[in-house]
């Protein structure tokens, strides 16, 4: 063989001579050229590096996916895995108060395969589990038929202060041979109040999903992720286990406050009982940044079993106990479904209707942004106006109108007459510029599910774009349009704090369970919407309503408040149906809550005189203004209740009436159903 002749068998031989050394093969060696030294060396150099490289990417997977790694090792051996149950976040009050947890309860499970085994242990375990669970020999005779089960679940939701002295019992010696006794634990959803804030918090199904409330809009956050435990085989043939742990969810701290929440509950459920109603609504609000501390409607469930459909009994009207229950057998499940989201709907969130006088406030402060009207103006009432081919009548209709009132008389007075002047003064494209600025026919976005999309919400509203004489004139005193509880409640914020229009919020941060900061939510600056200048005004004049005006029954002895009424007929017009609503606020110089109540259909003869809304924020404020720490700051409360005049209580049209007046046709947006299991 020629020098140059080099083979594979060659060249391993040479790669060997490296890592043990020189050595001779047959009494030869052999000799390379320098060329052949040089690429020998290019290549070992290559060989390391792929060598370091694969030993990297082994290290990388071991520490990134090694779980992952072992998991498919494990499949291919004989396993078991139990799951271990993440805790979902509580929901929290402002205070601290728990709204929603977790609780853990235990599943008793006997089996059969391990207790027949031995017939020693098999007696001392029945007698065992009978004494400490109340078993029967019905139900253990039933558990162990199936002989070959390891499993049979026959307690469940059992506490643990249950649970603990049979396992104290058998840890300890005298339990020796209880052989065939195990528990799953769980966590189930608690709600320690009840049906307290109900409609804010909502509820979870058995799966753990949140339904409604914050526990749909925060679900993301509740909720964690469930570990498991492995028990395995191993290649020793020892017994060796894998524990992956649960990741439990993150904890809600709201804006909620749970004194203020019963205070209104507590309110609304006394005049239910004595007065009643097709339903009353309250939302209370922090003027400052738009949160929300409270909001109750009148038609409440129990969140620990919020699928009785007893809850639903009021939507069936006056039916005796045999009827309902009729009704009830004969329910489908898609009429209890219905029935169900009915009662778990949020009112203020996600129904709409006309505000009547309410809407007011936000005319006057638009005109007055704009300069069309200053705060001396006067305006002739002489009892209506004649818009295109209708006459729409003031309140005041009845006795010739109000006469010459000034800006602040003609919101004292709730005159639909100066208020039609006024947005005629402003036109149409200002008048909707300002409907625009406060937010209505739009998504506040406040943080709860069932909100109207934008594209619903802003057919309620009529535009520049049809904003003709006579819905200009409706507009004005808040009829023909439509809004929810929770625009007309954030606009009013917005009047009484500066200008502000700040985004409406439930929820305030997000913690871990060490208390540490996952989300903070600040408080978001949408836009202004008047000057510092109209709001100081717009608040002296709404004081002006509760001293002088048709908000005298809403006054609270001892506190100064500013407030407006609204009065709003129902479709079909003339049917004697009335939705009345209030909404204040207090003190009048540095405003510290808004109070807005809607009660819509008041079981009286006259709804439209009835003034519910106004008594019930009065009922509602004599406890929630010392809570607070709102001081009395007016002594001489000297209120003359004779000399109040009442909102409308016959049509606005004289004579011949619209077949229908209201923005969108009167359709009522109607938000997604909630999905949930009707057991």
């Amino acid at each position: 063989m020629r020098n140059n002749d080099f083979s594979l068998s060659d060249f391993l031989k040479y790669i060997m001579r490296l890592f043990i050394g020189s050595f001779r093969t047959n009494r030869k060696r052999y000799k390379f050229r320098d060329e052949m030294k040089t690429k020998t060396k290019v290549l070992m150099t290559f060989v390391f590096v792929g060598f370091g490289i694969i030993l990297l990417r082994l290290c990388m997977i071991v520490v990134k996916d090694g779980m992952k790694y072992e998991k498919i090792v494990l499949e291919q051996q004989n396993y078991t895995s139990i799951v271990m149950p993440y805790r979902r976040g509580n929901i929290v009050d402002a205070n601290g108060t728990i709204l929603a947890t977790d609780t853990k309860v235990y599943d008793l499970v006997l089996e059969p395969k391990n207790i027949l085994w031995n017939d020693t242990y098999k007696e001392k375990t029945i007698s065992a589990v009978k004494e400490y669970f109340g078993l029967t020999d019905e139900e253990i005779a039933r558990c162990l038929e199936n002989t070959e089960s390891y499993k049979e679940v026959v307690r469940k939701d059992l506490e643990y202060d249950e649970v603990k002295p049979f396992m104290d019992y058998m840890n300890s010696e005298e339990g020796d041979g209880i052989i065939g006794v195990t528990f799953d634990d769980r966590y189930v959803r608690l709600y320690p109040n009840d049906s307290l804030a109900c409609h804010l918090i909502g509820f979870t199904r058995k799966d753990g999903v949140g339904v409604g409330g914050l526990e749909l809009e925060y679900d993301d956050y509740l909720s964690g992720t469930n570990g498991r435990k492995y028990l395995y085989i191993n290649e020793d043939y020892n017994l060796t286990n894998l524990i992956e742990n649960p990741i439990d969810g993150y904890n809600v701290i709201t804006s909620i406050d749970a004194n203020v929440q019963a205070i209104v509950e507590k309110k609304i459920k006394k005049y239910m009982e004595e007065e009643g109603a097709g339903n009353v609504s309250v939302l209370v609000m922090n003027p400052n940044d738009a949160s929300v501390m409270a909001l109750y409607n009148s038609h409440d469930y129990n969140l620990n079993d919020p699928r009785n459909i007893d809850n639903t009994r009021y939507q069936f009207g006056d039916v005796t106990d045999e009827e309902f229950e009729d009704i009830k057998e004969n329910m489908s499940s898609e009429e209890k479904m219905d029935a169900l989201n009915k009662l778990w709907r949020n009112f203020v969130v996600s129904d709409v209707f006309e505000p009547g006088s309410t809407y007011k406030t936000f005319t006057i402060s638009g005109a007055l942004e704009e300069g069309v009207v200053s705060p001396e103006d006067t305006f002739l009432c002489d009892g209506g106006e004649k818009k295109d081919i209708y006459y729409i009548k003031c309140h005041a209709y009845k006795y010739g109108g109000h006469g010459t009132v000034d800006l602040s008389g003609a919101l004292e007075n709730s005159c639909n007459d100066a208020l039609m002047q006024i947005a005629e003064l402003e036109g149409a494209e200002k008048f909707d510029k300002y409907q625009n600025m406060f937010g209505f026919g739009q998504k506040t976005n406040i943080d709860l599910p069932g909100e109207p999309s934008n594209a619903s919400l802003s057919t309620l509203i009529y535009h520049a774009s049809n904003l003709y004489v006579t819905e200009l004139a409706t507009s004005s005193f808040g009829q023909g349009v439509s809004v929810s509880m929770i625009e007309l409640g954030t606009a009013f914020c917005s009047v009484i704090n500066g200008g502000y229009y700040y985004q409406p919020s439930v929820v305030k941060r997000i913690e871990d369970s060490e208390g540490n900061v996952i989300k903070s939510n600040e408080k978001v600056l949408v836009r202004r919407t008047v000057s510092e200048e109209v709001s100081e005004y717009m608040k002296q004049a709404l004081q002006m309503v509760v001293e002088n005006g048709t908000g005298k029954r809403a006054a609270v002895e001892g506190y100064t408040t500013g407030g407006k009424t609204g009065t709003a007929e129902k479709l079909p017009r003339g049917n004697g149906k009335y939705l009345i609503s209030y909404i204040g606020f207090a003190p009048v110089d540095d405003p510290q809550v808004v109070v807005y109540v809607v009660v819509d259909e008041p079981n009286v003869e006259d709804q439209g005189s009835s003034a519910a809304s106004s008594f019930i924020f009065a009922d509602i404020c004599e406890e929630l203004f010392p809570y607070l720490n709102i001081y009395k700051d007016d002594e001489a409360y000297d209120i003359d209740m004779s000399t109040i005049l009442d909102e409308p209580t016959d049509s606005v049209y004289g004579g011949e009436a619209p077949e229908n007046d209201v923005a969108g046709g009167g359709e009522v947006p109607d938000p997604e159903p909630i999905q949930d299991d009707v057991e």
